[in-house]
């Protein structure tokens, strides 16, 4: 049986470096339009400034190829055709490429070669015609507006209304044949999360379970967790980070009092600001029952504890994984700003959230049954 265990678990770590390991992939193509020695740019899309991986250039045969290995499991690249045609391609890695472009602005371009590739066209595709509906009927609105057509404004609003389920219906319907892809997180940007957030939740729970280690889907994963937040009544998840010293500290060693999680940075002008108060509360509870357990966002340690002496912040549980935005805890308590704050009971219950100043001392006052 200890054999069979120590089998197991090295099967896994197997598995799990396997994934890690970047995987090559080609991207070939052609254009009518472009010259031998034009310049082909490969870029990551949608980053700001523009990233440039790499460049080639047009042959004789009016050919180009990139050969690269992908590292993060999963990226959207732009093909640049010498800043004429722009064309998007879904990596993941081990695939080969072939694009047939005009290479002209407004020019048609096919890509073949994945299944990825494939759903992302079919999902564009379905998108500009949606979109094409939209426009015509936005035309046909605003005429039936200056007309005072109300009937007609009723059934293009209607038509509109069918249009948009219909499209969402068919976005749900592709996700779960998709899988943990890059193509189903693209997809994921044709749905409204305040109404689709069932689908886009369980999406990201099967992309952390399956895929842990790609880092798109580690953003979409943070993106979900912090739409799912913490409510009020919930038992407050458990966190467990590093303190300034290197020590963990657990949020549940303080179970048994009132607790304060400060989400904050020493980068947050509003933190630093609101600072004064926290320390004024503090001082006055802290012998009645109360604690603070302070979450830095910050990525600079020696900034965070700079911050922690200059504002005088005298409480023991300062902790951070000194991940930025990406900071587990941030995305487990839906943390989209900062400062946010959750108050817990002494049973680790929300009992309310993002209070400062004077509401947080009186909610104190509340709690602690402490009189002015």
């Amino acid at each position: 049986m200890k054999k069979l265990l120590i089998i197991c678990a090295l099967l896994t770590s197997i598995s799990l470096f396997a994934q890690s390991i970047p995987k090559e992939f080609t991207i070939s193509g052609t254009a009518k339009n472009l010259l031998p020695n034009d310049k082909i740019y490969l870029e990551i899309a949608g980053t700001q400034p523009l990233i440039v991986v790499d460049s080639a250039l047009v042959g004789t045969d009016k050919r180009f190829t990139f050969k690269r290995k992908e590292v993060d499991e999963g990226t959207v690249y732009q093909v640049n055709l010498a800043r004429a045609q722009r064309v998007i391609v879904l990596i993941e890695g081990g695939e080969t490429i072939d694009i047939i472009a005009d290479g002209t602005e407004k020019g048609n371009a096919i890509v073949k070669g994945s299944k990825n590739n494939d759903y992302y066209q079919q999902l564009i595709g379905m998108y500009k015609t949606m979109n094409e509906k939209s426009l015509k009927w936005q035309e046909e609105y605003a005429l039936a507006e200056q007309k005072k057509d109300n009937k007609k404004i009723a059934e293009i609003q209607q038509a509109f209304e069918a249009a948009g389920k219909d499209f969402t219906a068919k976005v749900k319907a592709m996700i779960p044949e998709m899988g943990t892809s890059l193509s189903a997180l693209f997809a994921t940007n044709f749905l409204n999360p305040e109404v689709e957030f069932a689908t886009i939740d369980a999406l990201a729970k099967k992309f952390e379970k399956e895929r842990p280690t790609m880092k798109q889907a580690q953003v979409f994963v943070g993106n979900a967790k912090r739409i799912r937040g913490i409510q009020i009544g919930d038992e407050a998840p458990e966190i467990t980070l590093n303190s300034t010293v290197d020590k963990p500290v657990s949020l549940s060693s303080l179970r048994g009092k009132v607790v304060l999680i400060d989400f904050w940075a020493s980068w947050c002008g509003p933190c630093r600001q609101e600072n004064p108060n926290v320390v004024r509360v503090y001082n006055r509870f802290k012998d009645k029952g109360f604690e603070i357990y302070s979450v830095s966002l910050d990525k600079d340690k020696t900034a965070w504890v700079k911050a922690i002496e200059k504002d005088g912040l005298t409480w023991t549980s300062h902790v951070s994984d000194l991940k930025y935005w990406q900071s587990a805890a941030a995305q487990t308590y839906g943390v989209n700003g900062i400062p946010a704050t959750f108050l817990l009971d002494k049973d680790g219950k929300v009992i309310a959230k993002n209070l400062r100043g004077e509401a947080l001392e009186k909610k104190l006052e509340e709690v602690l049954k402490v009189n002015n």
